[in-house]
């Protein structure tokens, strides 16, 4: 058993990033920096529960693994799936733990997400549509962790609801090129129901949703500090014309990438409108 599959086997790059989200999003809800207590809390209850969440879907997920992702921990070997599986429950133990120390609608909502995660990789995931929902809700719920942890909404509100939407489009675009792998495990997922070419269109609708989403706060009287946002949907629409040009796998996987980095930038252009 390698040491490092233990960061490895969590995606610690996607982990830090979850927790900077969540962070970032009691920043733009309460509209100042909080305190280092909550800081730190935030952080590290998002970060521990997104490493939960992936542990144990790579536990669930050997069998499709071995085809779309050899390389991984429990694939190559690196790691015991027993292994995997109580390290998981290790990581979701620790981020309850601490987030009893916020309060207790951080507590919940912790808890609530904790659940949905595991409930994703057992059950959840192969069921069409509603495994996307699953994810992107989670998603959603990251800068509303931190805007609940400081007892404020404010615009975190907005960037959760742009965070569900353009989640929603790129868990459908990953399908799409985890198709081979989702066959193999009899999967039902979009484009294996529907078609790729079909899957695509959901995929793009809700990519266009995220952006007409993103002028909400503009109607709402934000200032011209949320214009940061325009080159944000400007990735989400390239995204778009890239999978409804093709669905081939290379396609998929570059939209579905520049979907996720629309995130992050998206939370940089509201604390920009947050903070400015």
């Amino acid at each position: 058993m390698e040491i490092k599959a233990f960061l490895e086997i969590t995606r610690p790059h996607n982990c830090f990033l979850a927790g900077l989200v969540g962070l970032l999003g009691s920043i733009v809800a309460a509209g100042h920096f909080p305190d280092l207590k909550i800081s730190v809390l935030v952080f590290l209850v998002v970060t521990l529960g997104c490493s939960g969440g992936n542990t144990i879907n790579d536990y669930f997920d050997y069998e499709i693994d071995r085809i779309n992702r050899p390389e991984r921990p429990l694939p190559r070997g690196a790691m015991t799936r027993e292994a995997a599986f109580r390290y998981a429950l290790l990581l979701f133990a620790l981020g309850l733990g601490l987030a009893t120390l916020v309060n207790r609608y951080a507590f919940v909502l912790a808890l609530a997400a904790y659940t949905a995660m595991f409930l994703y990789a057992w059950k959840l995931k192969p069921m069409p549509f509603v495994g996307n929902l699953v994810v992107a809700s989670l998603t959603g719920a990251t800068p509303l962790y931190g805007a609940v942890a400081v007892g404020e909404i404010g615009l975190a509100g907005y960037l959760a609801l742009c965070a569900f939407l353009v989640n929603v489009a790129r868990e459908v675009i990953k399908d799409i090129e985890d198709v081979e792998g989702d066959l193999a495990k009899g999967a039902r997922t979009l484009p294996i129901i529907w078609g790729k070419k079909r899957a695509a269109y959901v995929g793009v609708l809700f990519a266009l949703l995220t952006v007409v989403s993103s002028f909400l706060p503009v109607r709402m009287g934000v200032g011209v500090g949320y214009w940061a946002m325009v080159p944000v949907d400007a990735v989400i629409i390239y995204a778009a014309w890239l999978i409804l040009k093709s669905q081939d796998t290379g396609s998929a996987h570059r939209a579905q990438v520049l979907l996720k980095a629309s995130i992050f930038l998206a939370v940089a252009a509201f604390l920009i409108a947050a903070l400015v």
